[in-house]
């Protein structure tokens, strides 16, 4: 297997085959994405895959630490962070080269994490260990610093998050107590805690802040909340969308309008528009579709299939999965450096 730091070379190697692939596919292959392999976590084997983003070749793998499930871009949008929860560690990657850039170690648990919008603050759900954290970000790169604020204990089972648009509330799920909590980023203090569907695990939000949905993994729908920040009446449930058994992940389209979400039992994607509250589009996908992410073009969609150790590509012009590429065991976090928007 090629070594990590070959990334550049290998991409160089497959660049001429890449650009005549995507014309005759149709394909709007960039610079910047053709220099930037989609990245995929192989949770239960301590590594990422890492995928020409137009051949579909895998190009090597590159070691983290223990179960790595979730990743997200730096500030500066030059590194992703991966966290490794059973190591209790990050790993940070170079998503050009494929390179590690740096380890963080005594990050606990980081089973879900994410920069707020400001990218003032990092946070993470610790899924074993029944608490979420509230880092100060400072510097970037090799200067980057995190600087513990605030542990609160929440079991059980955090699971995923999501922040409002104005970095003042985080949003977490706790899977086994089937609960969604507001966390007050500002004040540092949990605003309230929310009786939601069996198992609750991804969180979305709506560009304006104002719905927040949540994938009931032991149900067949997402529930729509109102979280009425600063509203003494306190949130409240307003839908319940059908979408498929095991809803799971989110991935917004990037066109402040539709929601993805995986249906990990049903083995289908929804997508949900936010604001009539409606499936719009179901597609098929086997293997226990879980985290996705799409292209820039908002004509690609990724999305790790948990049980067959592999990931699928679904055209979403043609709402069919068009190529499927192995990886290790387990795979959960993808991520397109070309990507669209988070909203």
């Amino acid at each position: 297997m090629p070594a990590a730091v070959g990334v550049t070379g290998l991409l160089t190697q497959l660049d001429a085959r890449a650009a005549s692939v995507g014309k005759e596919a149709g394909q709007e292959a960039s610079a910047a994405a053709v220099q930037h392999p989609i990245i995929v976590l192989n949770s239960r084997d301590a590594d990422v895959s890492l995928i020409h983003p137009v051949t579909h070749k895998v190009l090597t793998r590159v070691s983290t630490g223990k179960e790595p499930h979730h990743l997200y871009p730096t500030p500066d949008n030059r590194q992703v962070v991966i966290g490794n929860a059973m190591s209790d560690s990050l790993t940070f990657l170079d998503p050009s080269t494929g390179k590690v850039m740096m380890s963080m170690q005594g990050i606990a648990d980081p089973y879900h994490l994410g920069f707020s919008p400001d990218q003032n603050i990092f946070v993470t759900c610790a899924n074993r260990l029944d608490h979420v954290d509230v880092y100060r970000r400072s510097g970037n790169g090799d200067q980057l610093s995190l600087k513990l604020l605030s542990r609160f204990d929440l079991a059980k089972t955090p699971s995923h998050l999501v922040f409002t648009e104005d970095s003042r509330v985080v949003f977490c799920t706790l899977q086994e107590s089937d609960e969604l909590v507001a966390i007050d980023l500002k004040k540092l203090a949990v605003l309230w805690r929310l009786k939601c569907g069996r198992l609750p695990a991804g969180v979305a939000i709506s560009p304006d802040s104002k719905l927040v949905f949540v994938g009931c993994m032991g149900e067949n729908y997402v529930h729509v909340i109102e979280p009425r920040i600063g509203n003494s009446a306190g949130p409240r449930l307003v839908a319940a969308i059908k979408t498929g058994d095991g809803a799971h992940a989110f991935r917004n389209q990037g066109n402040k309008r539709d929601l993805w979400v995986t249906n990990r039992v049903a083995n289908t994607l929804s997508k949900i528009d936010m604001g009539t509250l409606k499936v719009e589009a179901e597609i098929r996908v086997s293997g226990g579709p879980d985290c996705m992410d799409i292209h820039s073009s908002g004509k690609q969609l990724w999305v790790t299939q948990r049980w067959t150790r592999s990931v699928a590509l679904v055209d979403l012009d043609q709402s069919k999965v068009v190529k499927r590429v192995m990886v290790g065991k387990s795979p959960h976090g993808v991520y397109l450096h070309d990507r669209a928007d988070l909203l």
